[in-house]
């Protein structure tokens, strides 16, 4: 069994969504003060690799509470998105791949936009699936869409419209992975557990993908 990290690393300064507050790392206690070592994270629920549940979005929805822990698990796939045209995933790019993504259960949407990782360009202009794309992943019985971008919407969007297509139907949204080319041509499990937050409506997740020998 190997096990591949696709999260990106949580630390002072990471990158984070326009607006949302800088995560903070303080020390509080130290081995040479006071015996052992402590630190005060603060970070929002949607820092570094994390899923969105449908609360995040939508009025009166469920939120991590309602989902077991085995909706965070499950069969893998990676789609190539590279050549979306204009940096928008239509349908006709995923059709291409129905097979694939009627066999999955957490489909993973590779762009090469981690690369961008820690940088402006991360922010802008990244691919997004339009909205009759999103519809029609909706039709699939999916547990997640992932992506290794800031978010499933442009960066400019006020109403987050693919955020509520696959909200709406509980598939649950999972952003800013790393490390997917490396899954382009592999079976895998992907592990997606996060924090048991009361009522939360996002959590940071330690993605992993588990594959066979």
């Amino acid at each position: 069994m190997r096990i591949l990290d696709l999260s990106h690393p949580l630390e002072q300064g990471m990158p984070c969504y326009p607006g949302t507050p800088e995560a903070r790392f303080q020390p509080i206690s130290s081995i040479a003060h006071d015996g052992f070592a402590e630190q005060m994270l603060t970070i929002s629920s949607h820092t570094g690799t994390h899923v969105d549940l449908p609360s995040h979005i939508l009025e009166n929805a469920p939120s991590l509470d309602a989902f077991d822990l085995s909706r965070f698990a499950g069969k893998g796939a990676v789609l190539d998105v590279r050549g979306a045209v204009g940096g928008v995933i239509t349908i006709e790019l995923l059709q291409l791949s129905r097979s694939i993504i009627e066999d999955c259960e957490f489909l993973l949407l590779f762009s090469d936009w981690s690369k961008y990782w820690g940088t402006p360009p991360y922010f802008e202009r990244y691919p997004v699936l339009s909205a009759d794309a999103a519809e029609w992943l909706a039709g699939f019985k999916l547990k997640g869409v992932g992506v290794d971008m800031v978010s499933v919407d442009a960066a400019d969007s006020t109403d987050f419209p693919v955020h509520k297509i696959l909200l709406r139907q509980d598939i649950l949204i999972l952003e800013n992975l790393a490390g997917l080319q490396s899954l382009l041509s592999s079976p895998f499990t992907l592990c997606a557990f996060p924090l048991k937050l009361a009522k939360g409506e996002a959590s940071p997740v330690r993605a992993v993908a588990v594959l066979e020998w």
